[in-house]
């Protein structure tokens, strides 16, 4: 067997910088040695891309949690980066200059496979503005929301008359992010500017929506013309909402896998899965969050480039559903290879 050079990109600008390491060094040790050589391929948070003995030293120390900045690189960005010591890319890098298509363009432009959505299902899957227009636009049932730009003047004022109308708690957060950064869960006006302001930290559009009192139900999808769903599971978080600390830092998160459903909402579950995934045009894998409320489900948000630690949601799912974690690599390394 002729072994693939799998490169594994992983780091990068984002605020999910920490994730990305975490889900990296997961891939990094469950990949087919016999079917792989495999690449690490770190980025700093300056974007600057590491040399192969740096990003191994890197994705081998689990004690090392962010890649250090790198020093004296003349070539900024792509760095030593060849396109030809690569048969196919992963890329891990979470959220911004990662998920958004920026990376996915870079490598259609160089002709390399890699994994997951192109430049449009990655850019439509990162904007939750966008994508909750198409999502509302498709028929896909979700909560009641407003998206605005920092530009926007009346921000404040809009965002109360909304309050009003929806009532609280409401959730305000940034547009192009991931792994629950930004977000504010608010139960009065008077948290509503601090939230505002928190969420622009990180973006310059923002999401305020209605907090639903509800399940948290997540359904993972595979594939590109011909789609798999995975079974749901059910997140039962440790704080007031499933924030960032509660998914990667206290460790007390409860995965509930599968989740404990009626068949006919299982099925509608994977059926809007697949929907919400052929809507953005995904390609590869997504993850897709859900709301169960009063037997009612309600589509939160689709990830292209979810958390793919051994512990997240995404991989896991597959586990349970009867594919394990290195032969889901298998997988979406083969519709890499095939997509176009």
């Amino acid at each position: 067997m002729i072994k693939l050079n799998l490169g594994i990109l992983f780091g990068g600008k984002s605020a999910e910088h920490e994730v990305s390491i975490m889900s990296a060094r997961s891939v990094y040790k469950y990949a087919d040695r016999e079917k792989y050589d495999i690449y690490p391929i770190a980025v700093d948070k300056k974007g600057n891309w590491l040399d192969q003995k740096c990003s191994l030293k890197i994705i081998k120390n689990n004690d090392i949690k962010e890649i250090p900045i790198a020093q004296n690189i003349i070539n900024k960005g792509i760095g030593n980066f060849i396109k030809d010591d690569y048969d196919v890319i992963f890329p891990l890098i979470h959220g911004p200059y990662g998920e958004d298509g920026k990376i996915q363009g870079f490598f259609d432009l160089l002709d390399i496979p890699y994994v997951g959505a192109d430049v449009l299902g990655s850019a439509i899957g990162m904007d939750k503005g966008i994508m909750k227009d198409l999502f509302a636009y498709n028929g896909l049932k979700q909560t009641e929301y407003l998206t605005f730009k920092k530009s926007n003047k009346n921000v404040v004022k809009l965002s109360k008359k909304f309050a009003d109308k929806q009532g609280f708690p409401l959730f305000i957060k940034p547009a192009n992010l991931g792994s629950s950064i930004g977000i504010s869960k608010i139960f009065s006006e008077d948290e509503i500017v601090k939230a505002i302001e928190n969420a622009f930290k990180y973006d310059n559009k923002i999401i305020l929506e209605k907090a639903l009192n509800g399940r948290e139900i997540e359904c993972s999808v595979l594939g590109k013309d011909h789609l798999k769903a995975s079974l749901p599971g059910e997140v039962i978080s440790s704080h007031d909402f499933y924030d960032y600390q509660s998914k990667y830092q206290d460790g007390k998160a409860e995965l509930i896998i599968p989740a404990v459903l009626q068949d006919k909402q299982i099925k509608k579950i994977q059926k809007m899965a697949k929907k919400a995934f052929k809507i953005i045009e995904g390609i590869g894998l997504a993850r897709v969050d859900f709301f169960v409320s009063k037997d009612q489900i309600y589509i939160n948000e689709i990830n292209t480039i979810p958390g793919f630690t051994e512990y997240s949601m995404y991989p896991k799912l597959w586990v349970k559903s009867g594919l394990s974690y290195p032969d889901l690599i298998d997988r979406l390394v083969e519709i890499a290879l095939k997509k176009v």
